[in-house]
């Protein structure tokens, strides 16, 4: 009878420690794992946009719904920031293995007068053959900026063609239900990406 009691407690005990475990000291929910990322949900802006993709589809935030969507801002002639973060997605996207076809990266020219449908066709999917470039007329690019609050403006070149582009370098990330989330600092490399996208995805 002691060793079935014995037993017993042994049981009840691995229980309440289970319990404990879920919910935490003191019985209060156990903290959920944070982003590394900046969380930004309910933002006021970021909503959506309406662009081409580069296969001269219109596209809204819409299209993507049930996958995690990046959204990054740039120029197939940036010099440094865009192909580095580009790679940096791409790096993402193999360390997610399965997981990366739930997810959508969307590369957004604020360049529309060089970046045609035919060089985004060409430049976008080097990075990874499920990613998508979009594109707009100038009414279109200014829009989604401002929606997105990003900053760009042209810098003059030594030739007309050859001007330069400043421009935000942060991404927005936005779960598989459309909701904004996260914004993404650029130059961390893929590793707090990856972390952030597997908590949107769970």
């Amino acid at each position: 009878m002691k060793k079935l009691t014995a037993v017993l407690f042994a049981a009840l005990l691995i229980l309440a420690l289970a319990a404990c475990d879920r919910l935490g000291i003191g019985g209060a929910p156990a903290k959920a794992e944070a982003f590394i990322n900046t969380d930004v949900t309910g933002l006021g802006y970021a909503r959506d946009f309406a662009l081409t993709d580069h296969n001269g589809k219109p596209r809204t935030l819409a299209d993507f719904k049930g996958k995690a969507v990046l959204v990054f801002f740039g120029y197939t002639q940036c010099p440094d920031v865009c192909p580095t973060t580009m790679v940096e997605l791409g790096g993402m996207m193999k360390a997610l293995g399965p997981q990366a076809d739930k997810v959508q990266v969307l590369f957004v020219t604020l360049d529309p007068e060089r970046d045609t449908q035919a060089v985004l066709a060409q430049y976008v999917p080097a990075f990874d053959a499920r990613f998508l470039g979009l594109y707009g007329d100038a009414a279109a690019t200014d829009k989604v900026a401002k929606e997105f609050k990003v900053f760009y403006q042209k810098v003059p070149g030594k030739t007309p063609g050859s001007y330069t582009m400043d421009h935000t370098a942060g991404s927005y990330v936005f779960d598989p239900q459309g909701h904004i989330r996260l914004f993404v600092r650029n130059g961390q490399g893929p590793e707090p990406l990856v972390h952030d996208i597997k908590l949107l995805l769970q």
